[in-house]
């Protein structure tokens, strides 16, 4: 039996099998961060994972980064989500909410009026983010958070695990990489703060280890994860040494008895990023490095109490298990289509390429 077919179970989420559906930013929500229908569908046709984890979804206005991105905070906000769960829950479907404060990585033009832009530190990012008032536009030069502003922050998190439970998710995943918030506060260079929440790399390492306690707190650590990425240095974050510092942090994490680690693959080859989250976090792995169904056999083979997740398979694939089951071609996605309003390149993939073998 193909392993990705073998049932697994991470804390209390109970996986038919081991694919699992990467969280990938797609912009369809409205304008007020509210889920509708197009992205009810959309997930409900992805059902067929061993989980879901969905995009990036703010805890608060504060913590908005993109357009159309969707968020946790509000009643809506919460129904528009309940219909997606429900949606996945009535096709057998598992999905877990990723929370993803963007601290720095922010705009005014994206944000609600007189919501700012806050960081561990004040310093801006290199870079420009896509805003539908103003065109491509420099990222926000953030205010530095006080320390009572951060613990606030951490409570936010534990808030919104609470709403995703009330919206039906099965659990929630810290997203701890890319350069937003957790990051931010973890990494040398990001981070010049001189409370608790700086210096050391254990003291970096607090505000995400504080808001996964939280959100434990909240709703039960085995439906809690964590998402991370050693060496990355996505929207401009870098740290002296990523790899001591998250081990640091998966170490710390590691304690909570947590549902799993998230890991992505490191960029550079010297760093063996899967390897690091196995011996400083243990066995509850999801582990993500652009697999595709030639690969991710002999990945599980070699890490045979993982989960494997699919970003860009499950974009123009919904039906990505079953093709994978039945060994057919893969559709190839349309990258002019990711972040797009509408359904083309999102529920609709009609006469789109195949993906050679």
């Amino acid at each position: 039996m193909n392993p990705l077919f073998e049932p697994l179970v991470l804390g209390d989420l109970w996986l038919a099998n081991r694919i699992v559906m990467a969280p990938m930013t797609r912009n369809r929500a409205d304008h007020d961060g509210v889920p509708n229908e197009l992205m009810v569908q959309y997930y409900a046709q992805r059902s067929e994972a061993g989980l879901i984890v969905t995009e990036g979804t703010w805890p608060s206005a504060v913590g908005q980064s993109y357009c159309r991105q969707p968020g946790i905070a509000t009643k809506a906000q919460i129904a528009g989500w309940k219909a997606v769960t429900d949606a996945v829950h009535a096709r057998g479907g598992l999905i877990v909410l990723q929370i993803m404060h963007g601290g720095r990585i922010g705009s005014h033009y994206i944000k609600p009026a007189g919501v700012e832009t806050v960081a561990p530190s004040a310093l801006q990012a290199a870079g420009e983010v896509m805003t539908d008032r103003a065109g491509m536009q420099a990222y926000d030069c953030p205010r530095e958070l006080t320390t009572q502003e951060v613990r606030a922050i951490v409570q936010e998190h534990a808030q919104a695990a609470i709403h995703a439970r009330e919206a039906g998710f099965d659990g929630v995943e810290l997203h701890g990489t890319s350069g937003y918030l957790p990051m931010q506060f973890l990494s040398s260079e990001t981070n010049q703060r001189n409370d608790e929440y700086g210096g050391s790399a254990a003291h970096r390492a607090r505000f995400a280890v504080e808001c996964l306690r939280h959100m434990a707190a909240a709703i039960g650590a085995a439906r809690v994860g964590l998402r991370l990425n050693p060496g990355n240095t996505y929207n401009d974050t870098r740290d002296e040494d990523s790899a001591s510092t998250h081990a640091e942090l998966m170490r710390q994490a590691a304690t909570l008895d947590l549902a799993y680690l998230h890991v992505m693959r490191a960029p550079m080859p010297e760093l063996d990023a899967f390897a690091l989250a196995q011996t400083h976090f243990g066995q509850r792995l999801i582990l993500n490095d652009g697999f595709d169904p030639v690969n991710a056999e002999s990945a599980l083979q070699a890490h045979p109490g993982a989960a494997l997740s699919f970003g860009r398979h499950f974009i123009a694939n919904p039906d990505l298990v079953q093709r994978i089951r039945l060994g057919q071609p893969l559709t190839r996605f349309d990258r002019k289509t990711l972040y797009t309003p509408g359904a083309l390149g999102y529920t609709s993939y009609e006469n789109a390429p195949a993906v050679s073998s």
